[in-house]
């Protein structure tokens, strides 16, 4: 137990940790452990964000995808999907029916759509932010050129989540189709920070064929790369994927790798995702309590919900964004925090670019 004391004592003080400090960490989880690991996480993140909760709005604008990833549900191959596309006016709408709810960041999110071209996503994005020049704009779109990132920059795009998925390119490989790489996927990242975007990385817990060491160097990728955002969440199979019979990940294991990762970076910018409020019907409370600092509420149309199903038994796909928001705003309340009217920079981002 020394060594575990020795290493608990080295990731609090914000000392890197060895990949073999990480797996010992991992090998030897326990509730004593995880409860002080998450007491020490929730603390570092009030130390830099206070009891506040910064909420996204997330508009899933479209479930068509080039891509045939293993996990996913509307990969190409899903032939029972049944896809959509949201027109610009319909986006906007969304975005300004979220302003009004008090959401200050709009994330696009879709599938790797080729229907939307660069010309139509700067156009889009200059729309939301013409409306509400108060609003950050996130993308969540997938792998693109250096040069169609540096255009939705130019635009006034201000962040890009792109989930990296596991740094093993061995893994990477069990759960994606040959034509998709981890070289490209981690390169996109390294082009997303250099043009200036806060960069959003990220790996699914409990995916088929991850071990331990899978998860060691994903946190070690993740240390090096010094993303202004991480998101995790538990893997949960969708019925129509290869991977339909596989076991979800778990809840204990992802808010433990919560805590480590704020623990590891202090100041990133950690979402309770819908997943982990899918497999448990309190997991974004106890992801908060565990260190998470952002929750991301749908504005989608409800008609369209349900059709953005990357896994199964997703929730809130029948609520309005306004119902949602009050929920949300209760249920956070009651464990100390508070859900706040802000664009939520990552903080040590925001003191670089203001000269701090």
């Amino acid at each position: 137990m020394t060594d575990i004391r020795y290493i608990l004592n080295k990731l609090c003080d914000e000392s890197d940790l060895t990949r073999e400090e990480i797996i010992t960490l991992l090998e030897n989880r326990d509730p004593e452990i995880q409860t002080e690991l998450a007491k020490n996480a929730s603390a570092v993140a009030r130390k830099h964000y206070g009891n506040k909760i910064f909420v996204r709005g997330l508009i899933e604008f479209t479930n068509y995808c080039r891509n045939d990833c293993y996990y996913c549900g509307i990969r190409c191959g899903n032939k029972n999907a049944e896809r959509y596309r949201l027109s610009k006016d319909e986006i906007v709408e969304c975005a300004s029916y979220g302003y009004d709810l008090g959401f200050r960041t709009i994330v696009l999110q879709g599938g790797e759509d080729m229907f939307y071209t660069d010309d139509m996503m700067v156009d889009i994005i200059k729309s939301v932010k013409k409306e509400h020049t108060d609003c950050a704009v996130t993308l969540s779109i997938g792998e693109k050129s250096y040069e169609s990132y540096k255009a939705f920059f130019d635009a006034g795009a201000d962040r890009y989540l792109l989930r990296h998925e596991t740094a093993d390119p061995g893994h990477y490989a069990k759960l994606h189709p040959s034509n998709l790489s981890s070289e490209n996927r981690k390169q996109c990242l390294y082009n997303l920070k250099k043009i200036g975007f806060q960069t959003g990385a990220g790996f699914m817990v409990g995916s088929p064929y991850q071990t331990l060491e899978n998860i060691a160097d994903d946190l070690l990728f993740l240390k090096k790369l010094d993303p202004e955002m991480i998101g995790i969440g538990p893997f949960i199979p969708h019925k129509d994927t290869v991977f339909a019979d596989e076991k979800a990940g778990g809840l204990d294991l992802t808010l433990y790798l919560l805590s480590i990762i704020r623990l590891m970076l202090p100041t990133v910018l950690l979402p309770a995702t819908t997943a982990l409020g899918t497999i448990d019907p309190r997991g974004r409370e106890l992801g908060i309590l565990a260190g998470t600092n952002v929750v991301m509420p749908n504005l989608s149309p409800v008609g369209v919900r349900k059709k953005y199903a990357l896994y199964d038994n997703k929730i809130c796909t029948g609520e309005e964004a306004a119902e949602c928001m009050n929920c949300l705003k209760n249920r956070i309340s009651n464990i100390g925090y508070e859900i706040v009217a802000d664009r939520g920079d990552n903080i040590k981002y925001k003191n670089m670019k203001e000269g701090k």
